[in-house]
């Protein structure tokens, strides 16, 4: 197997992927704040972070690879959230984590091994304040207790900001209790009607950046091997989880490698609900086949932008439907080990465009083989490697929406394109569109593409 090669925000570099611990690979990702439905930029970490999930566990062994991806259940938007809907938090919560489980499951993501939820580390975050105050790098004002930036020397490093770029990236508030404008609030006094505990510092809650750095430390350890979450959440929560975690841990490094994936665009504008172009993973599952959502997602690097287009779902379907068909055609079992190619173009920094391009090579290869055995072995290769990045995943028959139809059905369908395929070859134009009319009336769509001709009822 290649040597996985990851780039670090933190350094800059791409380098070998090197585990504190082989036989306990951990991985920490920012998961949902649960107040409404994620939209398919909140889906590109899920599925991107997914692919690495796979990949770990083919490399270390399943029972090697924690992977944790929290769930956020307090937050000013749950509060406001639930006031406007006159429902409990915890009802507001518990219905949109689902939802969330559900959509992104629809997209082919695999459960996390550990889903942590900030209200179930209220005690881990009371105590991680309590020692940064007491070594100097917090302090309690009015009620509030807050991080001192300037205690933090490397602060800046992971985003690259100066301090000017920090305080009006953050939008911090500017409050007469804080002892620098850049400080941040890790604790926050609970107002009338809003969820609160017990602290040393009175009854409050916690501010969004130190529920990551508790959670982490607790399921995960002082040191971990891999931090990953959407580039906007370098700064400033992942700065600040650095800052928190690092001085916490007497100096010890947070995470051993920081990725970070890019924005995804509307149309090559920016999503907002001001623009009215955001688009839901809950109302575009409705529509579209989630293996195709998840095509999309993986068409660009993971740390490039993408342009999310209805040309990319349709291209992304048909393409899907030039691999379904191949396997259509030829039945097989996915081979033992995934492809080198697409298991090297994974392992160079997860290079899904590449692994992409592998798939269809194979395809092609299953195409052209001259022997059922080569046929055989290209279509094992190719179902294979889909599954490494989570494709191809379901039965060719029900993806073209075929497998209501009997032996017979079939059997007319498949000779009515061969035999149309043979009138266009032979340049019998009159008959090949007259078996296109037959096809029509039976409601069958035809595409035809380089890996042949595919098709499926309308």
């Amino acid at each position: 197997m290649p040597t996985l090669q990851l780039h670090d925000t933190l350094t800059g570099n791409k380098r070998a992927f090197v585990p504190g611990d082989p036989k306990r690979v951990t991985m920490y990702v920012c998961g949902p704040t649960v107040w409404s439905y994620a939209h398919i930029g909140n889906a590109r970490p899920p599925v991107v972070f997914d692919v690495l999930f796979r990949l770990l566990r083919r490399t270390y062994g399943d029972e090697h690879v924690i992977y944790a991806r929290n769930i956020t259940d307090v937050d000013d938007k749950i509060i406001e959230a639930a006031r406007d809907l006159g429902e409990p938090i915890d009802v507001i919560t518990d219905k949109f984590a689902a939802i969330y489980r559900e959509d992104t499951g629809a997209l082919g993501v695999l459960p996390p091994t550990l889903e942590p939820h900030a209200t179930e580390h209220i005690g881990e975050m009371i105590d991680m304040i309590a020692r940064l105050i007491e070594s100097g790098h917090a302090y309690e004002a009015e009620g509030h207790v807050l991080f001192a930036v300037q205690s933090y020397e490397r602060y800046g490093a992971l985003s690259r900001r100066d301090r000017e770029d920090m305080i009006a990236g953050a939008r911090v508030e500017v409050a007469p209790y804080k002892k620098d404008p850049a400080d941040f609030v890790m604790w926050k006094p609970a107002k009338e009607g809003e969820p609160g505990w017990d602290s040393p510092w009175g009854r409050g809650r916690p501010g969004w950046h130190i529920e990551c750095s508790a959670m982490a430390e607790k399921h995960l350890g002082e040191i971990f091997d891999i931090h990953g979450g959407g580039t906007d959440l370098k700064f400033p929560h992942h700065e600040n989880e650095i800052a928190q975690s690092v001085c916490a841990h007497g100096g010890k490094a947070m995470a051993r490698f920081w990725l970070h994936n890019g924005f995804l665009s509307m149309d090559s504008t920016k999503m907002s609900k001001s623009l009215g172009n955001v688009k839901l993973v809950h109302e575009l599952i409705k529509d579209w086949p989630g293996e195709v959502l998840r095509y999309a997602l993986l068409t660009a690097h993971y740390r490039a932008p993408l342009d999310w287009t209805q040309k990319l779902l349709h291209t992304s379907q048909k393409s899907l439907d030039r691999l379904y068909g191949v396997l259509r055609r030829i039945e097989a079992k996915p081979a033992a080990e995934v492809p080198e190619t697409v298991e090297a173009a994974l392992a160079d920094d997860l290079n899904t465009p590449k692994a992409l391009a592998a798939l269809f090579a194979l395809a092609g290869a299953a195409n052209r083989a001259e022997t059922d055995e080569a046929r055989q072995a290209a279509a094992a290769d190719l179902l294979a490697g889909g599954h490494a990045l989570g494709l191809l995943e379901g039965s060719p028959d029900a993806w073209f929406g075929i497998d209501a139809l009997s032996e017979a059905e079939r059997a007319e369908i498949d000779q009515l394109i061969l035999d149309r395929t043979a009138a266009r070859q032979a340049k019998d134009f009159a008959k090949a569109d007259a078996l296109r009319d037959e096809l029509d009336k039976r409601k069958v769509l035809v595409d035809d593409g380089p890996e042949g001709t595919t098709w499926r009822m309308g």
